[in-house]
């Protein structure tokens, strides 16, 4: 669920920064962007706290990944262009369908300006019955033959590719709560593979089995950790991995570069850094252990989310 700051949260990250721009010797307003800039980012604007949408795009367009309430803004942006006058066409494709990857949907103006074209896609049948659910009373005051733009379904393949633009999408399904697809998208040479929502249950090669071309050959990998490594095992079954997880698979099949995210909506930004924490001793620690036996090491370029975070591949 969306988790923006509290005034009590905004008031501590206030109060921390000020004392540690003094305790370092900080005296004057000149020194305030260079202690910014030397300063971990979730001290100063913690990670983010919207739930779900992500965008992918190449210079011939793109297209969005689950609605949750990341996709307001975005929206606003659209507003100031083509999709104000009804002339936009917006794609956008679903992991699963649980609330954390809708609720922004109702709030994606887009939607209300007539002539705009909103492309749906999904793998599960039940993408039919998202849009009429949410936008019908007494969830919400605008029904669907109201919204303005015009929407049209897809109904994906499971481990089919599918074309748009100049991408390849290929749906490979996760390891959570009611179906959930992962997507492995390639353009130009490279390959991004979207891995949110998932607990990973299966990692082994043969477990994964048909699905496990989504962790092969890959640039990027976007990966759940919501959980410490010791809340995994305590909330087993609850569909949200660890960074230890996505870790070992990324060493395993020589991915490029990890980003982690959809944290614990009830983590503060000190819990989330400490899971960052907890995820550079392990990594450090499998490194060290594998040089140690003199088994081949991959080493990745990884982080935590932030964000507004872009990424160019």
């Amino acid at each position: 669920m969306p988790s923006p700051h509290s005034s009590q949260a905004l008031e501590d990250k206030s109060r921390t920064l000020l004392n540690l721009f003094f305790k370092q010797g900080h005296t004057e307003a000149a020194q305030i962007e260079h202690f910014l800039r030397s300063t971990p980012s979730y001290l100063i604007r913690g990670w983010g706290g919207n739930t779900p949408c992500i965008q992918v795009k190449s210079e011939k367009g793109g297209f969005l990944i689950d609605g949750g309430t990341g996709i307001r803004q975005y929206g606003y942006e659209l507003m100031k262009g083509s999709a104000s006058k009804g002339e936009a066409e917006i794609h956008l494709f679903f992991t699963h369908f649980h609330w954390d990857h809708l609720i922004g949907l109702p709030f994606f103006a887009p939607l209300f300006v007539p002539g705009n074209v909103i492309h749906i896609y999904a793998v599960q049948e039940d993408v039919l019955n998202v849009f009429p659910t949410l936008f019908k009373k007494p969830f919400f005051p605008v029904p669907l033959e109201h919204i303005g733009a015009q929407l049209v379904y897809h109904k994906l393949e499971p481990r089919q590719p599918h074309r748009h633009l100049d991408f390849t999408l290929t749906p490979y399904q996760l390891d959570h709560p009611d179906p959930c697809w992962g997507y492995r998208i390639e353009q130009g040479g490279k390959a991004y593979a979207h891995c949110v929502d998932t607990e990973c249950t299966r990692v082994s090669r043969a477990a994964l089995g048909l699905d496990l071309p989504l962790y092969q050959d890959i640039d990027l990998m976007v990966f759940d950790a919501q959980y410490t490594t010791r809340q995994k095992f305590e909330r087993s079954n609850w569909g949200h991995a660890s960074a230890a997880v996505g870790l070992d698979l990324a060493m395993r099949e020589k991915i490029k570069k990890v980003i982690f995210m959809h944290n614990d909506p009830a983590a503060m930004d000190e819990d989330i850094a400490k899971v960052e924490s907890e995820a550079k001793l392990y990594y450090d620690l499998q490194i060290q252990n594998l040089s140690m036996l003199g088994k081949d090491v991959h080493q990745l370029d990884w982080s935590f989310a932030t964000e507004g975070m872009t990424i160019a591949l």
